[in-house]
């Protein structure tokens, strides 16, 4: 097949901050050659979560390229440097920033890389081959078609409603990623429900309790044990490190899941700072005897809603006591985590793709997906079953765009140490990746 148009080393699929950092990265790198789609028309990172005053849950250091190039243009603190900022952040002392700096900073880095093209929503993948034999992939967006010799899926993941509660979200229903969508529903509503036991649930629950006050008619409810912190002590992070993704790679998959089930604090738990100032508001809407119609109901799942005359009656069950609740109220916030997308400009090579049992892409440890295909498919945010708990993490953002960087060169291009933990966790001598 004869093309005329240019044949790019890398097309990215979606610009969230793993392929706008992979975008930032390649910058300059004159032998890769990458283009990055996205189909929104300017970045903008969970909108419906930039609630005032909510931090990112890693530091500062963790953004789209410290952790692999402190010297990149595209770093934080240049950021904070050319938009006149460095001091005021000095002054600040804080390690963790606002998410809605944090947006900002990415921002003005994707309006910086000439690669990165918004508006642009890919619909199909197809394979072809160039006039030499070579296997390219075809990616028609919504309004041109690129040619590209690799793909990196940065498409992100997707809200989770169970089934039981997915024909209930509308107006008065939705999923935690919507909050800030509702704002006129929410002022509207006397009573409100929110459901789930992680960072997203808290922030909501304590933004609503922050708004209402005394006046909150607000109960929370979660499966989990407890209202408990994530894991966030020194040792602890070190989970979130190059290392620990070595070793877990190199597990069997059924120790993998196993191990999964036991690490939820590690990434679905509450910061301690949002618990405490939940817990200083609660205390400060009760001095004086003040009765406030606030509930937090932990080891509890809601099982079923029904809508009468407008308000929604959700009913559930104590998991340990068997008991069952009844919960009336106007508006449903649902925290019930995401889930991976499976995209639809896949499924022509789907046949190609190696799955496991569970229906999970296989992923090599270089983060290329296990495929029949020549040329390659690489994934950003889609191998936690793989490669562990670090997959969403953004500071594992920088060393898994230096290990996709490195494979797609052929050579190493940007340097990886072997050590970066003070902990060991396996016995064996672990290889380095890439």
């Amino acid at each position: 097949m004869s093309i005329q148009k240019p044949i790019y080393d890398v097309v990215g699929i979606g610009l969230g901050p793993f392929n706008l950092g992979l975008a930032a990265m390649l910058d300059g790198i004159e032998e890769i050659d990458g283009l990055f789609l996205e189909k929104q028309e300017e970045f903008n990172w969970h909108p419906g979560m930039m609630i005032e005053g909510t931090t990112l849950q890693v530091p500062f250091f963790a953004d789209l390229v410290s952790l692999a190039d402190v010297r990149s243009p595209y770093t934080f603190l240049n950021y904070l440097q050319e938009k006149g900022r460095l001091y005021h952040f000095y002054f600040l002392e804080k390690f963790h920033i606002s998410r809605k700096e944090y947006n900002d900073y990415c921002r003005w880095v994707s309006e910086q890389l000439r690669s990165c093209h918004f508006g642009k929503e890919v619909k199909s993948i197809d394979q072809i081959k160039d006039e030499n034999g070579e296997e390219l992939f075809k990616v028609s967006s919504s309004k041109e078609t690129y040619f590209a010799k690799n793909i990196v899926m940065g498409i992100g993941s997707v809200p989770y409603v169970p089934d039981n509660l997915r024909e209930h979200l509308g107006e008065t229903v939705f999923h935690t990623a919507e909050y800030l969508n509702h704002n006129k529903t929410l002022d509207n509503a006397d009573s409100i429900t929110v459901v789930g036991s992680g960072q997203s649930s808290a922030e909501v629950f304590l933004d609503l309790l922050k708004k209402r006050g005394t006046e909150a008619d607000l109960h929370w409810y979660t499966r989990s044990k407890g209202f408990f912190p994530m894991e966030y002590s020194k040792l602890g992070l070190e989970y979130f490190s190059p290392d620990y993704t070595h070793f877990f790679y190199q597990l069997p998959q059924e120790k993998k899941d196993e191990l999964l089930k036991q690490q939820d604090l590690l990434y679905k738990g509450i910061s301690a700072e949002t618990i405490a100032e939940i817990y200083d508001n609660l205390y400060e809407g009760t001095v004086g005897e003040s009765d406030m119609n606030v509930q937090l109901q932990a080891m509890s799942e809601l099982q079923s809603l029904h809508n009468s005359a407008g308000q929604w009656k959700a009913e559930g069950r104590q998991l340990v006591t068997n008991e069952p609740f009844v919960r009336k109220s106007d508006v449903v916030i649902l925290g019930t985590g995401y889930q991976q997308a499976l995209p639809e400009f896949l499924s022509p090579m789907s046949r190609e793709i190696h799955w496991d049992d569970q229906g999970r892409y296989k992923v090599e440890a270089n983060y290329q997906l296990s495929t029949d295909i020549e040329a390659g498919i690489f994934v950003q945010n889609g191998e936690m079953h793989t490669h562990g708990v670090g997959a969403p993490d953004l500071g594992l953002g920088a060393y898994r765009n230096t290990v996709i960087i490195n494979s797609l060169a052929g050579r190493e291009i940007f340097p990886i140490k072997d050590k970066h933990v003070f902990q060991t966790f396996g016995t064996k001598v672990i290889q380095k990746q890439g």
